[in-house]
């Protein structure tokens, strides 16, 4: 199970993955990030904590980490991982952000509707609040 969604962002691509880069600013832009940190550099193989705006904190592993490209988190439920992937291109000098979410496992169906459902009706906004802040921030 997947979703995705994504915008066009009228900043350099270096100034939204520095927003990206800033895993304890998420929470600034994202309404669906109550608290986030990394142990270390933003960086492929880097550990940290995700709180969401509705939810437990829990562990999120950076399994990759391309600087001013992408990066990829992933969480552990019971029998399912679930999978963040943000991707960034240049159009014209702009930037496309895609984010996609996946469900993998056993259990993936059931976490896709009890989890997936609410985080596919949130990405809308979380691209927004990237959008708002790369394109106003000083």
């Amino acid at each position: 199970m997947q979703f995705e969604e994504q915008v066009v962002i009228a900043a350099p691509l270096e100034k939204v993955f520095s927003l990206y880069a800033d895993v304890k600013g998420w929470s600034s832009w994202d309404p669906d990030v109550k608290t986030s940190s990394i142990a270390g550099e933003f960086v492929s193989g880097a550990v940290g904590t995700l709180q969401p705006s509705s939810g437990p904190k829990t562990k999120i592993a950076f399994t990759e980490v391309v600087t001013n490209r992408s990066f990829t988190v992933e969480s552990k439920l019971p029998l399912c991982t679930m999978r963040f992937e943000h991707e960034l291109s240049s159009h014209s000098g702009e930037t496309k952000a895609v984010h996609r979410i996946a469900f993998e496992g056993l259990l993936s169906p059931l976490f896709g509707r009890l989890i997936g459902s609410q985080i596919k009706r949130g990405l809308p906004h979380t691209l927004q609040g990237l959008k708002c802040a790369a394109e106003y921030q000083i």
